[in-house]
């Protein structure tokens, strides 16, 4: 809809057959500021309202061509917004009252004409056509607000649903990569469980340590998560090393060789670049690295010191030394407590304490020979004829006749692998 316009809002057109009469209509009226078209003829008035927009039309009711009533009717055809205005003297007042009421006409002006009476009746129809228009125009603003909004909002729920569909997907795939990451590590576990069933059960007692550990709130999210991974990998770079060299180092490192000694002390690094395959965060590799790292600057493989060690390193630290100590609880908290400040952050020791005060502590784990069994020793893993068939359980407590029974079974089956029992 084109804007409402001033000079339309101020056009007028006037049909009176009789020139002298349009005349003085025509003076007064562009006397008033209006612009004029007259004309005294109706049918060539017809003509003229196909062709220019008037916001009223004035036309006298006795005319040869069409009584002012027929004009009008038929003007109203062709600009329905335009006020209508009749002058007259002959027809009844039923018949002009019943013209207004149905639209026909807007007004009517009787003769002799008054020429403020005149004024008045054009200003009140101008300003009725110019209110119809600016409806109009306000209708019409609507309806395409209407249509935009009504548009916006069938996007919208397009891009709703879209966004539904993309967050289901991605929720899915965030569980599989979930469900898959879980699985590398448990079969990082298996791995080391394979090459040596002492080293995995330390790393699950690690991994439950800072399990707690992690809860604290001296750790972020991210720190969080990245301790209890950095936990289950720290330690995967052993399997490339010889487990005599290992158990040598655990119990005596002095006397192993400069060459087993370097190889074990590298073992931090062979674990990053193995740990990176499975989780690439740079704080997984870092932590993983670091994990032997001493306070005071004695560690290894790097010698960093302080604060130069990560913040989740120092604390795997304290786990990764509780276990590796293999001993009983309170004689390994004694260590943990004696190296506070120099292999130890003292910070990081505090905050072992804390978290694992109300919690049962892993027992610590060693490998005895067969003849070294006893009455009263709790087995830390099955043991098992080279079959398969399980012989004696997990957690079970010895006793002399379970302990005959399985050299018995040795002396004809032998038992090829690790014993292992609680300290």
């Amino acid at each position: 809809m084109p804007t409402l316009e001033e000079e339309t809002i101020r056009t007028l057109l006037i049909v009176d057959d009789e020139p002298t009469v349009l005349s003085a209509l025509r003076m007064v009226l562009e006397r008033a500021n209006y612009h004029v078209v007259s004309t005294t003829s109706p049918q060539k008035a017809l003509h003229i309202l196909e062709e220019q927009k008037f916001s009223v039309i004035v036309s006298d009711q006795r005319m040869p061509e069409l009584t002012g009533l027929e004009f009008l009717q038929r003007a109203r055809q062709i600009q329905p917004n335009a006020s209508r205005v009749l002058i007259t003297a002959a027809v009844s007042l039923p018949t002009l009252v019943e013209a207004i009421n149905q639209g026909e006409i807007y007004r009517f002006v009787a003769k002799p004409w008054l020429r403020e009476e005149l004024l008045v009746t054009i200003e009140n129809a101008v300003n009725r056509f110019e209110l119809i228009v600016q409806n109009e125009q306000l209708h019409a603003q609507t309806a395409k607000l209407h249509e935009q909004v009504q548009a916006a909002n069938e996007k919208l729920s397009e891009q709703v649903v879209q966004l539904e569909a993309q967050s289901k997907e991605l929720a899915s795939k965030n569980e599989e990569l979930a469900t898959r990451y879980e699985l590398s590590l448990e079969l990082c576990s298996r791995i080391i469980a394979t090459f040596d069933p002492l080293l995995a059960n330390q790393t699950s007692a690690i991994a439950k340590i800072t399990e707690e550990m992690s809860q604290a709130s001296n750790f972020t999210t991210e720190e969080s998560s990245v301790l209890r991974t950095s936990a289950r990998l720290c330690d995967l770079g052993l399997i490339g090393v010889p487990r005599e060299i290992h158990r040598q180092f655990l119990e005596d490192p002095v006397l192993l060789q400069d060459r087993d000694l370097a190889e074990m002390h590298n073992h931090p690094s062979y674990s990053q670049t193995l740990a990176s395959h499975v989780d690439g965060r740079p704080l997984v590799g870092q932590t993983v690295r670091s994990h032997h790292e001493h306070f005071d600057g004695t560690g290894y493989p790097d010698g960093l010191a302080g604060d130069n060690i990560p913040w989740t390193a120092r604390c795997l630290a304290v786990a990764v030394r509780f276990v590796e100590c293999r001993l009983p609880t309170e004689q390994a908290l004694g260590v943990i407590d004696s190296e506070s400040g120099t292999i130890l952050d003292p910070e990081a020791v505090r905050l072992f304490r804390k978290s694992t005060k109300l919690q049962a502590l892993p027992q610590s784990v060693r490998e005895v020979m067969l003849d070294d069994l006893q009455p009263g020793m709790v087995l830390a893993d099955g043991i098992y004829s080279p079959h398969g068939l399980l012989l004696v359980g997990r957690g079970q407590a010895l006793n002399s006749p379970m302990i005959t029974k399985i050299r018995d079974h040795n002396l004809s089956m032998p038992i090829s692998h690790q014993l292992l029992v609680y300290s």
